[in-house]
């Protein structure tokens, strides 16, 4: 009986790749007393895992909180699943604003203490007890009230690409840093103001809403499917949008477009920018916003040494970061003296830019080989060939986590260590590159 992911990424990327199926990148979540979540949580992976459903996803005793992506043809059976649940019983499904069949390459289901790491005990207040739910043309009506107090409750990262106007944006790396501050700030304006918050999804202002009702504030509003069901809401309905810029995401994409306002700058540069990144060095992963320029003369990283330190050969890097602790000591969301342009706390409300259109094509490419090495002097790097084969002169795509999609053209190749014109399965083949290529990266064909 299988209970966990058996794939890697990179495997499953391939996979998809090769399926050619649609996949739908959707999020929710639902408060609910579980009595067993680790049975609750074998239930789903069991269920979900033969509808090829990718995604993370956290159950607690108070509920469950899931953001996933799964191939089209699977909706209807997997929203039959979730109402095999009475308390999933016509629950709303937030689809993402922009889709991406690689958005989820895994497929994690955890027990949590809770589905939100909110620190709050649930205990010392009624958590049923929430504020009014109000759907995108009543939250447009309520912000232009000037008896309203509209507040972000997501994180610095988030709000900086992206927010309502006019809203208060804390600067704080988790939720539950928020919680404190807001109360502080608003202490003395418990009965006179609305109130008027909102999240990605909503499920944060669940929590929240009912938290400052229990400390008194009397007119508490939240926005309804938050961010994303505001953005559906609007294109549906022709209201205008009072949210500019990106939503930030959870998953591979880091963001969707709900505006073509660019609030934001590439941290390293100063350029209007709103495209988020992890730096490209194992030992830090920073995540910061980087123009394409930059992440090309920074192959992905977010400093001078971190640069230096990918230019390494894997086994130095690999002692270097021995002994290093995962986690909060390593990843850093955006905050380093190393991010000359860096804002959070009070944002704009005015774009500095505007985003292009996006050309939408989708290009047809098969999987032939991956990543071996790459030599940093020369430029070159490696690949074996796993099928079919590649010819001088073709078309190719090298595509990773970190590296994203790039194509080009093989204009000159060597197979097995020797000047060729075309490589098969098994075979090594090495070519010029303008990029730092990883094991993870993957070499398509294009058709």
């Amino acid at each position: 009986m299988q209970l966990y992911n058996t794939l890697s990424a990179e495997e499953r990327a391939a996979l998809i790749e090769e399926s050619g199926k649609q996949r739908l990148t959707l999020s929710f979540y639902a408060y609910a007393h579980i009595t067993d979540p680790q049975q609750f949580r074998d239930e789903l992976f069991l269920a979900w895992n033969k509808l090829e459903v990718l995604g993370r996803i956290y159950v607690a005793k108070e509920g469950i909180n899931a953001q996933l992506s799964l191939p089209a043809d699977n909706f209807y059976e997997f929203k039959d699943h979730l109402e095999t649940y009475d308390f999933m019983k016509g629950i709303r499904l937030n689809v993402a604003v922009e889709q991406d069949d690689l958005s989820f390459l895994k497929l994690t289901v955890k027990v949590r203490n809770k589905i939100v790491a909110d620190g709050l005990n649930d205990e010392t207040f009624d958590v049923t007890n929430k504020g009014i739910h109000v759907k995108a043309k009543e939250f447009n009506t309520l912000l232009e009230d000037p008896n309203t107090i509209v507040v972000d409750f997501r994180n610095h990262y988030e709000s900086e690409v992206g927010h309502f106007k006019g809203a208060i944006t804390p600067d704080v790396d988790t939720f539950r840093e928020s919680l404190p501050i807001i109360e502080q700030n608003l202490a003395d304006h418990k009965e006179d103001k609305n109130l008027l918050m909102y999240c990605t999804g909503g499920i944060r202002c669940e929590k929240a809403s009912a938290f400052f009702k229990h400390k008194g504030f009397k007119n508490v509003y939240q926005l309804e499917g938050g961010i994303i069901e505001y953005t559906r809401q609007i294109q549906a309905e022709g209201l205008e949008s009072k949210f500019i810029g990106k939503n930030f995401v959870f998953d591979h994409r880091l963001g969707e477009r709900i505006t073509d306002d660019i609030i934001a700058q590439c941290h390293q540069c100063g350029k209007p920018c709103d495209n988020h990144t992890n730096c490209a060095n194992e030992a830090c992963h920073l995540l910061f916003i980087q123009c394409d320029e930059c992440k090309a003369a920074m192959q992905n990283t977010c400093s001078t040494e971190c640069f230096e330190t990918i230019l390494l050969p894997i086994e130095e890097q690999r002692m270097l970061r021995k002994g290093i602790m995962k986690g909060n000591m390593v990843f850093k969301k955006g905050k380093s003296d190393k991010l000359t342009y860096k804002k959070s706390g009070e944002l704009p409300d005015v774009a500095i830019a505007t985003a292009p259109k996006p050309i939408r094509h989708r290009t047809r490419k098969t999987l032939i080989g991956k990543g071996e090495h790459y030599y940093t002097k020369a430029s070159i790097a490696q690949f074996t060939i796993g099928q079919g084969e590649l010819n001088l002169g073709d078309k190719v795509i090298i595509s990773g986590p970190s590296t994203g999609e790039q194509l080009l053209t093989v204009e000159a190749m060597r197979v097995n260590g020797a000047e060729g014109t075309v490589a098969k399965a098994g075979d090594k083949v090495t070519f010029n590159v303008p990029f730092r290529i990883r094991l993870s990266d993957k070499l398509y064909k294009v058709l």
